[in-house]
């Protein structure tokens, strides 16, 4: 409800006029928002499927060296918090632009900023320090 809240306040700000048919609008902006939300989850369960997926022979990556990385890389996701491994897959995995993934997660840009510094700053610890694999 918030969010049909938040389109008609967006509107207003606009200098857009109230829809004729409150109500009827309302509805629709919910079933929306509702199938982004679904969508966004689904998109975000499949990413995190092939994450799992990702072992030292189905990397694709010739040369021990490359999966090892590539083990590491996802032994170090998983040992991070569930709010910056999001923004990191989406990030890095899916490609998304930083105000695509505000949008998905529904938080700020700077939240999504700071939430991958921190996951970089970490898996580069991580990674450094010899601690994954």
């Amino acid at each position: 409800m918030q969010q049909v809240r938040l389109r008609l306040l967006e509107r207003a700000a606009k200098g857009e006029q109230a829809p004729r048919d409150v109500s009827a609008w309302a509805a629709v902006v919910a079933s929306n928002w509702a199938m982004d939300f679904h969508r966004a989850r689904r998109r975000q369960e499949r990413l995190g499927e092939r994450l799992a997926a990702l072992r030292p022979a189905e990397a694709g990556a010739d040369g021990a060296e490359s999966r090892v990385l590539a083990l590491a890389v996802a032994q170090g996701l998983d040992a991070l918090p569930d709010s910056q491994r999001q923004v990191v897959v989406l990030r890095f995995y899916a490609d998304l632009p930083v105000r695509d993934i505000a949008a998905e997660l529904g938080i700020p840009e700077g939240t999504v900023k700071s939430r991958l510094h921190a996951a970089v700053r970490m898996l580069r610890t991580r990674l450094h320090e010899g601690e994954v694999v």
